[in-house]
């Protein structure tokens, strides 16, 4: 598929990391008007205590206000699995529309019989606003932006470009961090190395904006790149690296990683587009299925 890529058009990105889960949430703004959108939101947990709050999303809530920009959407990259988003929280403060790729259906209906969900739980995507197929274009404003279907690491995995900024939630890490991991459900090393592929295949130029960054070897946390850059020294993919080489070394490494440590909420909340579920009652409540993942 060719994709509708306008390197002239240069989008304002402000980058807020969440040392708790490494995971960094972006504000897009539109260059010539006042539109703006969220790329993968945190809400905080403290899964211990089972307390939930929004420091995180009260911070991006607070610049978009601060700056009289006008959300309009909210988008998820895929169902992440290491946090919570805070799309409904956030959307209730400011509006905008909340979007995931329409493969969201086969993680709804993978997870909800993991998590034992029952006919109540939707799995047709509806919980969301809208829900991208591969090559589907939207507007923020005057920006234009598009989805690229990513599979690999989940089955639901999109690329979202905006101008010339392409955001690439867990399909590529930073250079030196390589790529995520593709052993949950639904994963698949051969089909991420082809999604990679696809995403070094957009402009050298293109600013590439991760999701997760763990600072590699005591680093500093960074969370911009290039395709270029990647293409050039990315460990896992970068160099001419081989298909093969990239399976057996992605299978080998995901066969002694362990899971998420948010992982259990992570997956029941963000399948509902960041709603908490509840019980019988309508108590907010998170199930921990025994040996099922």
């Amino acid at each position: 598929m060719t994709y509708p890529v306008d390197m002239t058009i240069k989008p304002e990105v402000q980058a807020f990391f969440d040392g708790a889960t490494n995971t960094i949430s972006y504000i897009v703004k539109d260059p010539s008007s006042s539109a703006c959108a969220i790329v993968d939101s945190v809400m905080d947990i403290d899964y211990a205590a089972g307390r939930i709050t929004y420091d995180h999303a009260d911070e991006l809530i607070r610049q978009i206000k601060a700056q009289s920009l006008k959300l309009e959407w909210i988008i998820e990259t895929h169902v992440h699995a290491d946090h919570l988003s805070a799309a409904p929280y956030i959307q209730q403060k400011l509006g905008g529309k909340i979007g995931i790729g329409s493969k969201i259906m086969v993680v709804q209906d993978t997870f909800g019989k993991v998590f034992n969900e029952g006919t109540e739980f939707q799995r047709d995507g509806s919980q969301f606003d809208r829900l991208f197929e591969d090559g589907d274009s939207y507007m923020i404003g005057n920006l234009p932006a598009f989805a690229i279907y990513t599979p690999g690491h989940t089955p639901a995995c999109m690329v979202h470009v905006m101008g010339n900024a392409a955001f690439v939630g867990d399909t590529l890490f930073m250079p030196d961090g390589g790529s995520a991991r593709a052993d949950f459900p639904g994963g698949d090393a051969a089909t991420l190395y082809d999604s990679i592929q696809k995403v070094l295949a957009l402009p050298d130029e293109m600013r590439l904006l991760m999701c997760h960054d763990y600072g590699p070897n005591g680093r500093d946390i960074q969370w911009e790149t290039t395709v270029g850059n990647e293409k050039a020294h990315n460990i896992h993919v970068g160099g001419g690296k081989t298909k093969e080489d990239f399976v057996k070394f992605r299978t080998e490494r995901d066969a002694i990683l362990a899971m998420p440590r948010l992982i259990i909420p992570s997956l029941q909340v963000n399948m509902r587009a960041g709603e908490v579920p509840t019980d019988k009652d309508g108590n907010p409540t998170l199930k921990v299925p025994i040996n099922g993942l």
